[in-house]
């Protein structure tokens, strides 16, 4: 788990510290740029030589302030650095200003003035940007923009380029660049204390390559105390739920070890669609099965049923072919957890879910389910009960929030912009329940204002998991959980990290198949992980 921060929350953690006397801005603007150095030598360890060639491009505030001391340390490393600022002297801040006022005893500073902007940059063996970090509030200048998407843009030839904190023009609580600024990239961004939102959503991922983290010593306590429990949030959130040391009762995913009935681990109800429509809820009911629920049920229509029967084994089938059978099925209090949507069909979905949803059992609305809604979300969300689930996909979102989505995908000339997290964070209110906003940067809301964030990017990428059927399983996986006793919370960032990391595992050439039965070997690993990690060091 990672804390990730916002641009206001950062700011509060230093200023704190700065006040309570712990440490003094300039030490923090002397630590963050050795942070870099050591992230540039460590990335590349072929430029530990004194023979290099740095291109510093420095901003006006205390991001600036930052790119003068790595200016200085590469200098005083026997490189050959030139330094470029935008902006004044006059106007920086003191603490930056006394360290362009150092680098002034080692070397030059060109002016970069919009009128004579130099095209290209001058070739270097290593470019940092230190123009615009977590304070961004702006666009940038038309000119400078397009100077910087050219030289630092993807299509750049410029080699090793490092962002200190974010590539300038990226907002850090949305990862996206503010109108006027074309996406730029790097090749590292050094982030300090902690990453930030932008780091992991929207296009803040690529454009930062791969962000390292740099300890600037900050304490860990300022984090708790600054930052509200509502706001806390994690990357790969769920991997706490699968250690047996934190753990206890139904919460646990080992919790096989101990003697008891199938049912002591929840009774799943996957509703399937028609006949040739099965596929995506046998993939759901995989899924749950494979989470350890304990008996997992297809409500299946009669035209499907023995379609169904020729492709399952351990899972169970049931008829229901209308409201009134589902009705009765539901008489058995045993079920204590509701799939519905993967392949349902939209009449059956309608149908369907307002007798799901009647008995305020724990629930998954997924697919059709949402989609049969989309020119009424407002009934849905009559209807749903806090135990629910929802799981849309950026197309479904837009359909039931389209408001929302529009927000989200319009231009933003200020910031913070609006993000994916306020977009679910908003939707979850709105409909009062767990929303769980699919994507390669999945966000996790309740209605109470708690979020996660589950990031598949650096080294969690997986792009092979945009395949058929993979959000089916999500979904199953989900349920499973639910049906073992897993709050809508837990049980849907449980479901995004598990998800992720059966694919991991899995590697390219999977299929929807393969996450369901790769789940075994995911689970050893994490159980061997939690012992180690547990185990006393020598």
């Amino acid at each position: 788990m990672v804390d990730l921060l916002t641009s206001a929350q950062m700011r509060a953690i230093e200023r704190r510290s700065i006040d309570s006397g712990v440490v003094s801005a300039l030490q923090l603007m002397e630590r963050a740029g050795q942070g870099v150095v050591e992230a540039i030598f460590n990335k590349w360890p072929e430029l530990q030589r004194d023979d290099g060639t740095a291109l510093v491009l420095c901003g006006p505030g205390n991001n600036g302030g930052d790119g003068f001391v790595v200016a200085r340390l590469l200098k005083r490393a026997g490189w050959g650095v030139k330094v470029l600022l935008y902006g004044h002297p006059d106007q920086m801040p003191p603490d930056a200003r006394k360290n362009y006022d150092r680098w002034l005893d080692m070397g030059e500073v060109s002016p970069l003035h919009l009128g004579d902007i130099p095209h290209p940059f001058p070739q270097s063996d290593l470019t940092i940007d230190a123009l615009f970090g977590t304070g961004l509030t702006r666009p940038l200048e038309k000119p400078l923009a397009q100077v910087l998407s050219t030289e630092l843009g993807a299509f750049s030839v410029r080699k090793r380029i490092v962002a200190i904190d974010a590539p300038s023009g990226l907002c850090m609580d949305s990862g996206r660049f503010l109108s006027g600024a074309d996406p730029l990239t790097a090749d590292i961004t050094v982030s300090f204390h902690k990453m930030k939102l932008g780091h992991v959503l929207a296009e803040g991922p690529v454009a930062c390559g791969q962000t390292v983290v740099v300890d600037i010593g900050l304490p860990e306590s300022e984090d708790q105390d600054r930052i509200p429990k509502s706001l806390q949030t994690d990357v790969n959130a769920g991997a706490m739920l699968v250690s047996a040391q934190t753990l206890g009762g139904v919460d646990k995913l080992d919790s096989y070890s101990h003697a008891g009935h199938k049912f002591d681990h929840g009774h799943a109800l996957i509703l399937s669609g028609e006949f040739g429509k099965t596929g995506a809820a046998r993939l759901a009911a995989r899924g749950a099965l494979r989470v350890g629920t304990g008996v997992v049920t297809l409500g299946v229509p009669p035209s499907a049923r023995m379609e169904v029967a020729c492709q399952i084994t351990a899972i169970m089938q049931s008829r229901v072919s209308d409201a009134s059978e589902l009705k009765k099925r539901l008489l058995d209090k045993r079920i204590n957890a509701i799939c519905m949507g993967p392949g349902l069909g939209f009449d059956r979905a309608r149908a369907l879910v307002p007798i799901s949803l009647a008995d305020k059992i724990p629930c998954v609305l997924d697919a059709d389910a949402l989609s049969a809604f989309a020119d009424d979300p407002e009934t849905l969300f009559q209807m749903i009960h806090p135990n629910v689930v929802m799981t849309p996909h950026a197309g479904e979102f837009a359909r039931l929030f389209p408001d929302l989505s529009q927000r989200l995908l319009g231009p933003s000339t200020t910031g913070p912009a609006y993000s994916k997290v306020d977009a679910a964070l908003e939707a979850a209110k709105r409909a009062g329940c767990v929303v769980l906003f699919k994507g390669a940067d999945t966000v996790i809301a309740s209605s109470d204002g708690r979020y996660a964030v589950h990031s598949a990017h650096y080294e969690r990428s997986v792009p092979w998991l945009a395949t058929a059927g993979a959000g089916d399983v999500l979904a199953g996986l989900i349920t499973g959980l639910l049906a073992r006793g897993f709050s809508p919370l837990k049980a849907a960032s449980a479901g995004a990290f598990l998800h992720v990391e059966a694919a991991r595992l899995f590697g390219p050439g999977l299929i929807a198949e393969d996450l369901a039965e790769t789940l075994p070997e995911v689970f050893r690993s994490l159980r061997y992980q939690a012992t180690a990690s547990s185990a006393p060091s020598a």
